[in-house]
């Protein structure tokens, strides 16, 4: 609750005899906000886990320059300008440049030769003394803008932070090594597609029975693995989390966006995150834009940025990847919770209360809630409706029974929230790996962490045109296998980290995803026989084997259709259960983008296919006739209006 609701419930009075803070104090005095509103900013910080200074930044009753200057009167200390912190000579200490610019601290030398430390935040500046070395311990503390501190460490330190973006995750966790093997990997797998091709040659039935066999084998086991899975969420009963006695302050939180080319969507995702309840204090959005994308950077200057909302430009490098860029902007966050969202994303508005009450609950092993992802454009066309059906399986069925399971779970790119300091100590994401989500669900697994799914929905746009959905797909399926490739470097030591139960979900997991797509042509030649057409394996497989493989077959169709419909069942997506059949002949286009990844593992394994965003109006909104932007596109699908 911020200081305009609290004048809304008539609390002025109640604030009146609340103890004011020097910085309020000084503030009032200068008559930079009234008494009222500093005892009723006190009064929100005895809730929320922030300072005064953020409090009145978001409200909107203090500037930026006010609270610099009521805080360098307060300590009679200098105030640097932007001019005086760019131009200022840094003084060498040796610190990690991304611990000053996790507490937005810069030590400077003065004109008058003597070491300062220049910070927005006299609190960051008590926390970080006790690591500084001795130079610096008794060194005064001047004000300056953070953003401007934050510039001059990101330009002094640019080669290191890029590095650092770039290699965080341990070697023997990440796939960064393959960069330079390509001479191999090239080797090894035209060595054996020669290989397949002569024995297919020499014993083509042979080579068909085996590859058609393997086909048949996966898919039992995807069949059992969604079967289990909807079972142990079928089977749940939702009891209520207890509420602690007394609830502590709220936690910072920041939110990650990373934006790339996103002129099309750019001011309704400010629409968007702007609906968010959480208190604007404690709430840091940081814009993750690339140094070579100028038109986002165009876009976004032409918008009037709210205060808990700023951009971090990632300087150039490779790969180019949505990882690498987050690792760029984690020191730049401010929050103990880290979350992610997409460029088109519309979160529920009470989304991020729920999140930080959850991990305020939940044991400490809790390190990461995934939520669900739905989509607000399903009925624009065949592909947005199987696509919407297909997620509301992954997300409503499979995610959540994998979970009751035991098993780990790969994550979802969005919709994600992090304990901040387990996120830094297992080295944030892995830049090199096109679907760091899901390698990093199962590096939380292997170094003993668990991931919740939490009952909170984010919107965004299902994807909606035949070739933005095949790349879409190829690069999901790329990190796929790069992701098991990695962890299966050392099996022995991944069984011992996951367990037997989690390791063995592993497998079925990924092996039976890649091997259903890539053999999936093996089990379409079974549809020969149903137009009573000759079969490759006529000669090795009695007429009987046959019917008794296309009863499987058809087995487990109807299960997936059962599935689709179970997942799709509830009121907001009720209407998409007619058109669960039709996932038969959506499923099998994956099919082209598994050839699609197979051919990038060799030869661009970091290659980042990026996803096309704002391709319907939903996304975008629209401009309307004033000139302005009509925000009620993103509010065109029944069950948006929520928000």
């Amino acid at each position: 609750m911020g200081i305009s609701e609290l004048r809304h419930l008539g609390a002025q009075e109640r604030g009146a005899g609340t103890p004011i803070n020097p910085l309020g104090r000084e503030l009032v005095r200068a008559g930079a906000i009234s008494q009222i509103d500093a005892a009723l900013a006190e009064t929100v910080r005895q809730h929320c886990d922030t300072s005064l200074d953020r409090i009145l930044r978001a409200e909107g009753l203090a500037t930026e320059e006010d609270l610099l200057t009521a805080h360098a009167r307060r300590l009679a200390t200098r105030k640097l300008s932007d001019a005086d912190v760019a131009k200022a000579e840094i003084f060498e200490t040796g610190i990690d440049p991304r611990k000053l610019l996790k507490h937005g601290i810069l030590p400077l030398i003065s004109g008058a030769g003597v070491s300062v430390l220049a910070t927005a935040s006299p609190e960051s500046l008590a926390s970080l003394r006790p690591v500084l070395p001795e130079a610096l311990a008794r060194a005064q503390g001047v004000i300056a803008p953070r953003p401007a501190i934050h510039d001059r460490i990101a330009l002094e330190h640019r080669a290191h932070l890029r590095e650092c973006a770039e290699s965080r995750v341990p070697a023997h966790e990440s796939c960064r090594t393959w960069g330079g093997a390509f001479g191999r990997r090239l080797g090894a797998t035209l060595a054996v597609l020669s290989l397949i091709g002569l024995l297919s040659v020499i014993f083509p039935v042979a080579v068909f029975s085996v590859f058609a066999a393997w086909a048949c084998l996966t898919l039992l086991v995807s069949a059992g693995l969604k079967t289990a899975a909807f079972v142990a969420q079928s089977a749940r009963r939702d009891t209520p989390r207890p509420e602690p006695a007394h609830l502590q302050p709220l936690p910072k939180v920041s939110i990650l966006v990373p934006l790339f080319r996103e002129t099309e969507i750019a001011h309704a995702l400010i629409a968007r995150l702007s609906r968010l309840t959480y208190p604007k204090c404690l709430l840091d959005v940081i814009l993750v834009l690339e140094e070579e994308d100028d038109l986002t950077r165009a876009t976004l200057a032409g918008i009037d940025l709210p205060p808990w909302v700023k951009p971090v430009v990632v300087p150039d490098g490779k790969p180019r990847t949505k990882p690498r860029a987050m690792n760029y902007a984690l020191d730049f966050c401010e929050g103990d919770i880290i979350g992610i969202f997409d460029a088109e994303d519309a979160p529920e508005p009470d989304q991020i209360t729920m999140v930080a009450r959850r991990f305020q609950q939940a044991p400490r092993d809790v390190a990461c809630l995934q939520g669900i992802l739905d989509y607000y454009n399903p009925t624009q066309n065949w592909l947005a409706r199987c696509f919407t059906i297909e997620y509301a399986t992954w997300f409503r069925t499979m995610l959540p029974g994998m979970a009751r399971l035991g098993l780990a779970i790969p994550l979802g790119g969005t919709t994600l929230y992090f304990r901040r300091d387990v996120l830094e100590e297992l080295g944030g994401w892995d830049a090199h790996n096109v679907t760091e989500d899901a390698d990093l669900g199962f590096r939380l697994a292997r170094h003993g962490y668990r991931t919740e799914m939490i009952e909170t929905v984010t919107e965004e746009e299902a994807n909606c045109r035949f070739w933005p959905w095949i790349k879409q797909r190829s690069r999901w399926l790329k990190g796929y296998m790069t992701t098991y490739l990695v962890h299966m470097r050392r099996p022995q030591l991944l069984y011992a980290q996951l367990g037997p139960r989690k390791f063995w979900g592993f497998q079925a997991h990924f092996v039976s995803a890649l091997s259903q797509f890539l053999l999936a042509p093996f089990l379409w030649s079974f549809w020969l026989v149903l137009f009573g057409l000759p079969h490759p394996l006529d000669t090795v497989l009695p007429t009987g084997m046959k019917a008794a493989l296309g009863s499987v077959f058809l087995m487990v169709e109807l299960l997936n259709i059962f599935i689709y419909m179970s997942s799709v069942s509830r009121p907001r997506h009720r209407h998409l259960m007619l058109w669960a059949p039709s996932m038969h002949f959506y499923i099998p286009i994956g099919a082209l983008a598994a050839y699609k990844a197979v051919y990038e593992i060799v030869l661009k394994p970091f290659f980042w296919d990026k996803t096309t965003h704002g391709l319907s109006e939903t996304a975008r909104g629209r401009p309307n006739s004033s000139g302005g932007f009509d925000l009620s596109g993103i509010k065109l699908e029944p069950g948006h209006e929520r928000l």
